[in-house]
């Protein structure tokens, strides 16, 4: 039937019928849980996609700060004191996980005749070879000047390092001998004749070890091959361990120095295979190492983690004064806002490098560089803190359930800390939660700028990390590379992970800026 046709007046009684006849109406119980605070915020925040994911980044680079030192660390990464400690300097990324995308430990390289035959003689003295592949061989350039040839090839940087010169005590001596008898692996090679070489650097060159020109390059025999200069003339201190190919006994393996009382040896020793001698494995760092020698992974966990207890503390300090300080705003209001306004004032417009400058210089030399940057970043950092206590004070202190409580005879402490405070701690969670990205980036900034320094030989910091690489970017990035990448993670995710808890704990705020 139309509707407009239809007749609401003629609709027959026994179309209608009395709801619930039978029955008392009531309300009904209510089966749900109620939902808290903090799980109400938890439920929005979950729904945020890029905080969850930026919280499980935060999460992962925690992991790492804190366990790599812990299962990576070796004697290698802080011994300063260590005889070749500045020889495994800039050393690639070499993991054979990821070895198909360039974390070989090898890199591409233009070398001269000269050159290429000083890493062919390392490949013929002892078996390994640091060219693992050649690109284009024996060619001419025509840009240069020379009449020299060139070749492309492919380095292995751990091999590369041939050979070097120690001087070790009798104990080590025997010791590396011994050691070699166990596993081996040559580490000490003959000693050599340099008598015929004019040119100091020659003489100095432990990889020099055949018949070669002023310039380095090589004699070789009528057959192509290296002439050996070893010495067979004196005494070694009785080197009874492995032996070259070709060695008859003839071969002097060390130079005697010191006293009779004191015998020093002075050895070469191949230095890749030294490596395992002295820390007991194979050298291969995940992120290679840096100009000093030290494996940037270990150096860079360990300065995430300096970083991130740092900015932690700063927050929580910060919270803890900014949250007295504000509260008391708040609530008294009047002359005591007042007072104590004009005080946060002046603390906030002190320009923050000068603070941090004048506590270096003056402060620095009597309580350390970490204690007195944590001075600057207390001086000045907690006022943005107490400015959020304070606005929400304002906000809550004439609300209804106050005025009630305030009429019951509650004290001003239990107000200020039992009724306004929690409903603000969303916004102060948040707050302290954007403060630990923001002290992270201005501390790197500080050690980056060089106006801190927080180096030791077992501690570092990222921007200190940055600030060495920069000057080897252009040949070796990884030094910078590594550390840029986990900094701009931090900052990244920290910031995405602190909007979201803004948003869940304040959705009114949803979007804006703090």
């Amino acid at each position: 039937m139309d509707k407009k046709t239809f007749d609401y007046n003629n609709i027959p009684k026994d179309k209608f019928e009395f709801c619930q006849r039978d029955e008392s109406i009531h309300d009904k119980k209510f089966d749900t849980k109620p939902v808290g605070y903090f799980k109400d915020a938890m439920m929005r925040f979950c729904r945020n996609k890029s905080s969850i994911v930026a919280a499980f980044i935060i999460l992962f680079l925690v992991l790492f700060a804190v366990f790599v030192p812990i299962f990576c660390s070796n004697k290698y990464t802080s011994m300063p004191t260590d005889t070749t400690y500045l020889q495994y300097t800039k050393l690639l990324p070499k993991w054979d996980l990821f070895a198909w995308a360039g974390m070989d430990g090898c890199t591409d390289m233009t070398l001269n005749k000269d050159n290429y035959y000083k890493k062919l003689a390392i490949a013929e003295e002892t078996g390994v070879n640091p060219i693992v592949k050649v690109y284009k061989a024996d060619y001419v350039d025509a840009s240069s000047t020379t009449d020299t040839t060139f070749y492309d090839v492919r380095i292995d940087s751990y091999t590369n390092l041939g050979m070097t010169f120690l001087t070790l005590t009798e104990e080590e001596y025997r010791d590396i001998q011994e050691w070699q008898k166990e596993s081996g692996i040559q580490v000490i090679y003959p000693a050599v004749d340099t008598s015929d070489l004019k040119i100091a650097t020659l003489k100095n060159d432990a990889s020099i070890w055949y018949k070669c020109t002023n310039k380095g390059m090589p004699k070789l025999d009528k057959d192509g091959h290296f002439q050996p200069m070893y010495k067979t003339t004196g005494s070694d201190g009785g080197y009874d361990s492995l032996r070259i190919a070709g060695d008859d006994g003839s071969y002097r393996y060390a130079v005697l120095a010191g006293t009779s009382e004191a015998t020093s040896y002075k050895v070469r020793v191949f230095l890749y295979n030294y490596f395992q001698y002295r820390y007991g494995f194979e050298p291969a760092f995940v992120f290679g190492t840096n100009a000093y020698g030290q494996d940037i992974l270990t150096r860079l966990a360990g300065g995430m983690r300096f970083s991130l207890v740092f900015a932690i503390c700063i927050s929580a300090v910060n919270l803890f004064i900014g949250a007295i300080f504000g509260a008391i705003e708040g609530y008294y209001g009047g002359k005591m806002d007042l007072i104590l306004e004009r005080i946060k004032d002046i603390l906030g417009n002190i320009p923050f490098i000068v603070a941090v400058t004048l506590f270096q210089l003056h402060l620095a030399q009597k309580v350390g560089p970490i204690v007195s940057l944590l001075f600057a970043y207390v001086l000045t950092g907690w006022t943005g803190m107490a400015a959020r206590v304070r606005m929400q004070f304002y906000r809550y202190k004439n609300q209804e359930y106050i005025l009630a409580a305030r009429t019951l005879g509650a004290s001003d402490a239990r107000l200020m800390f039992k009724h306004i405070f929690p409903n603000a701690l969303g916004t102060l969670i948040t707050g302290s939660i954007l403060v630990i990205p923001s002290t992270f980036f201005s501390e790197s900034n500080l050690t980056y700028l060089g106006i801190v320094n927080l180096d030791t030989s077992t501690r570092s910091s990222i921007g200190s990390m940055l600030a060495a690489g920069q000057p080897l970017i252009s040949s070796y990035p990884h030094i910078m590379l590594f550390p840029a990448i986990v900094i701009s993670l931090m900052m990244i995710s920290f910031n995405l992970f602190g909007n979201g808890l803004r948003d869940a704990f304040n959705p009114s705020l949803r979007g804006t800026e703090d």
